[in-house]
């Protein structure tokens, strides 16, 4: 994720003095009886808005912490209009490019601090393929491709940036007010349970944290304490990062020792194509099925067992690449719904796995004197 300049807005800080957790009285109506009456944002202050009221309520009701709390740092968050600018999708028409997109990922940096990873959380990482079947080269990666190791985690304020997709997520695309509400629920109610300032965390425009890039609802449901030091740390404790993004892929069914994807030649005839390509990513086929549709497959490929997707990946105007994507190629698109993601975790994996040193092997013992 690249870095991006934060264009703040001044903000008005209503309430008592920040982090004070006591329960507090319900604000007065009176309070927050503005309304706003035109359609621009209210980007002076979150704290005036009824909505913003209503939903402080329902995060206090639902996470049982205080709405004096919970209110009093939602009225100081701001509204970011890059972030609005940022959740847009691409503009229609931008032809894919598996090949530029992997070079983004692919490069001498993140392979020189992926192996300088790997080495400093070697035991963390064998312990969490020990535990979660997860290989140690795949885990490396997701922090790479999402943080480059932590040089890129995000420069916003994370109650900003779901604040402005919470209360006022832009038009022009689907709607995803929902769920940056429940993001927003998460984090209010995570920054609570860990006694955190919710105004001094940062992470990227849509809200992710750490070198991990969890999501404020991924921490709670799969980020680990995984150097037992009684909190979970995914900025700095590079255990916790190991054992989270191992327990992620477990909670999404990594499968232990299966393959990724095979390498596969897409059938000829262009109907046949298209139906295997209509599953998208899902693996839905047997080995038998693709190959009576006319898909070529080798020896490896033809034994698996599972299902199996037949993945298009677009060149521009070169002809596209395919592979044949595993249930476990399926486990990486669920930290991002994209095969060019998976792929490109997959080569920097590939890459790390070549160019780790091997093993030093344990030197012969001196002869016996006799």
């Amino acid at each position: 994720m690249l870095s991006l300049r934060h264009f703040a807005l001044p903000l008005v800080c209503l309430g008592g003095l920040l982090g004070q957790p006591a329960i507090a009285k319900k604000p007065s109506a009176a309070r927050h009886a503005t309304v706003v009456t035109d359609d621009a944002p209210d980007v002076v202050v979150y704290g005036r808005r009824d909505d913003v009221a209503r939903f402080a309520h329902q995060v206090a009701e639902a996470e049982s912490i205080s709405e004096a709390w919970a209110l009093q740092h939602l009225s100081q968050a701001r509204y970011l209009p890059a972030v609005a600018k940022l959740v847009m999708p691409a503009p229609a028409g931008t032809a894919k490019n598996w090949q530029a997109y992997r070079a983004r990922f692919i490069d001498a940096l993140r392979v020189r601090d992926g192996l300088r990873f790997w080495q400093a959380n070697e035991a963390a990482l064998n312990d969490a393929e020990a535990r979660w079947g997860v290989p140690p080269d795949i885990v490396t990666a997701i922090v790479g491709v999402e943080s480059v190791y932590g040089k890129v985690t995000g420069n916003f304020r994370v109650i900003d940036a779901l604040a402005t997709l919470s209360f006022d997520f832009p038009k022009g695309r689907s709607d995803r007010t929902p769920f940056y509400r429940d993001e927003l629920q998460a984090f209010l109610a995570w920054c609570a349970a860990e006694q955190r300032d919710p105004l001094s965390v940062k992470g990227s425009f849509a809200g992710a944290i750490g070198l991990p890039q969890f999501m404020p609802g991924s921490i709670r449901k799969y980020a680990v304490d995984f150097d037992g030091d009684g909190r979970i740390d995914l900025d700095h404790s590079g255990a916790d990062v190991v054992g989270s993004v191992a327990n992620y892929f477990a909670r999404f069914g990594w499968e232990r020792g299966m393959p990724t994807h095979y390498p596969v030649a897409p059938p000829v005839e262009t109907t046949a194509r298209a139906s295997l390509l209509a599953a998208d990513i899902l693996p839905s086929f047997s080995a038998t099925q693709l190959t009576e549709a006319g898909a070529v497959l080798d020896d490896q490929a033809r034994a698996h067992e599972g299902p199996l997707a037949l993945v298009e990946l677009q060149n521009g105007a070169q002809a596209p690449s395919y592979v044949a994507g595993t249930r476990n190629f399926y486990v990486v698109t669920r930290y991002n719904w994209s095969s060019y993601y998976a792929m490109a975790v997959i080569e920097l994996a590939r890459e790390l796995r070549q160019m780790r040193p091997p093993a030093p092997q344990a030197s012969a013992a001196p002869p016996r004197l006799q």
